[in-house]
């Protein structure tokens, strides 16, 4: 089986070793190897990203917006390709799995718009014969690490806005799921960069993370993934010898959706079963709390069990599944042990709560969708992310208890609201801490030209996406002329 190289300083090199990359859906199924880079093959592309950063900050906005866009166009381009392959490694449905890959397209074209639209300010000073200009310049080298349950599109939109701003990277994508993010990379390595400006490095965190965090020539460092972990990259870029380091932290969510007795039953039951169990649950931003109040409880409950039943578990490839595999054994063990503890806690199974070890003789790692009834918030499965297809019911009396419920979380990345009155929708915009809030709409899908991110424990460091990405691409220069 040929090995999938990391890419160091335009070339693309063997790693210490490699690892298989395996499919879900199908155990018996290895997409590919892929090198895993040393703890010296990361100094090389930290040193290769400080020697190139220069030339591409020097760069015209045209030459940074032609390179994203043709990068942008030819993920388009493969849209299928590029779909069933991360279907096939990660175990998300197809058509979830080709929306990701044009967004990660959209992303880049979004971006080399934004190449073109690089602002500043001049300004009068408050003294006589003295004029102010305020100016955005690259922030040099980062380090991007991304997690496996979006392959591509975080990748793209931490990749994006870098390159855009003349930043060089040196990116290490989850060890689950290298396929993705190699391909994006030969796409890359094909957009005319100077060798060096992207160097992708591919293994274990804790092979690697030393070198992109504690590098004194990186500059900056963006993670994506668990909260435990996140604190970890914080407090290695603080704690380093030499300047620290700016990092962007997005990590783990406990969302809630909130349904009020006036919400439409059939928008509220669609916005639940897309934000809790699409994506097999394995988003940030899921919907894993339902905060229910009292008079549309059992009616939202009994409509919801109904639309489950109707979710097909199977091959993230075939075009019937509506509920791919969880991402692998380890994450299939996490999610049971969090319905055994649901059920130890008093929770009532008002669906699913089974692993399925095959499908249609496929042996994967599957899991039905769990819907707990008779919860309570605090309970662990309603305060600890479970990152799976599980969610709970939580009845409450009226709005105000659904609200101080919906905030009662140490997490503040995403929440929504299902009602038809103006008055409690503008109530919840204002009210829920969330970075994200939706209303009559799934708590999970964002559109790459905003801002995301949360607060409390979901978020650290500037937002990502948008115009907003700019505040950690960036840093800010102010310079006094006299006349």
């Amino acid at each position: 089986m040929t090995t999938h190289p990391n890419y160091i300083a335009g070339d693309w090199m063997d790693g210490a070793d490699a690892a298989d990359n395996t499919n879900p859906s199908d155990t018996r199924d290895v997409i590919g190897s892929y090198a895993r880079a040393s703890a010296d093959q990361a100094r090389e592309a930290v040193a290769a990203a400080q020697s190139a950063q220069p030339r591409w900050a020097a760069s015209t906005p045209q030459q940074r917006a032609d390179a994203l866009d043709a990068i942008g166009r030819e993920i388009a381009d493969r849209q299928a390709a590029l779909a069933d392959l991360l279907a096939r490694e990660e175990g998300k449905p197809l058509a979830e799995a080709r929306g990701e890959v044009l967004r990660a397209s959209h992303i880049f074209r979004f971006f080399a718009g934004e190449a073109m639209r690089q602002r500043g300010e001049l300004l009068p000073s408050t003294r006589p014969g003295l004029t102010v200009e305020v100016t955005r310049e690259p922030v040099g080298v980062v380090s991007i690490i991304t997690p496996w349950n979006f392959p591509i599109a975080i990748p793209a939109w931490k990749i994006a806005p870098a390159l855009a701003h003349g930043n060089a990277v040196v990116f290490k994508p989850a060890e689950l799921v290298p396929g993705s993010a190699w391909a994006l990379a030969e796409i890359i390595s094909r957009a005319g960069l100077p060798a060096g400006t992207f160097n992708l490095v591919m293994g274990r965190g804790r092979d690697l993370g030393e070198v992109l965090l504690g590098d004194p020539g990186v500059q900056a460092v963006t993670f994506t993934g668990s909260e435990a972990t996140g604190r970890r990259v914080a407090q290695a870029c603080i704690g380093r010898s030499g300047a620290m380091a700016k990092f962007q932290l997005e990590m783990g969510g406990k969302n809630p959706l909130v349904v009020l007795d006036d919400a439409d039953l059939e928008v509220a039951v669609a916005c639940a079963l897309n934000g809790a169990f699409f994506s097999t649950g394995q988003r940030c931003t899921a919907s894993s709390r339902l905060v229910v109040t009292d008079g549309i409880h059992d009616r939202f409950v009994a409509a919801l069990v109904a639309r489950m039943g109707t979710l097909v578990v199977g091959d993230a490839r075939d075009p019937r599944t509506t509920i791919g595999p969880v991402v692998d054994a380890s994450q299939l063990q996490q999610d049971c042990g969090y319905i055994a503890i649901g059920r130890s806690e008093g929770a009532r199974l008002a669906f699913g709560g089974e692993a399925l070890p095959a499908i249609d003789g496929k042996p994967g790692f599957y899991l039905q969708p769990t819907l707990f009834v008779d919860t309570h918030n605090g309970m662990r499965i309603n305060r600890e992310e479970i990152f799976g297809p599980v969610a709970s019911v939580i009845r409450v009396r009226d709005a105000d208890e659904a609200l101080a419920v919906a905030n009662d979380t140490a997490f503040g990345l995403s929440a929504g609201v299902c009602t038809t009155s103006l008055k409690w929708a503008a109530h919840f915009k204002r009210h829920l801490q969330a970075g994200m809030v939706m209303v009559n709409a799934p708590t999970a899908g964002v559109d790459p030209h905003v801002p995301f991110g949360g607060r409390k424990g979901s978020s650290a460091g500037p937002r990502e996406q948008g115009r907003h990405a700019a505040e950690f691409y960036t840093t800010v220069k102010t310079a006094y002329v006299a006349a």
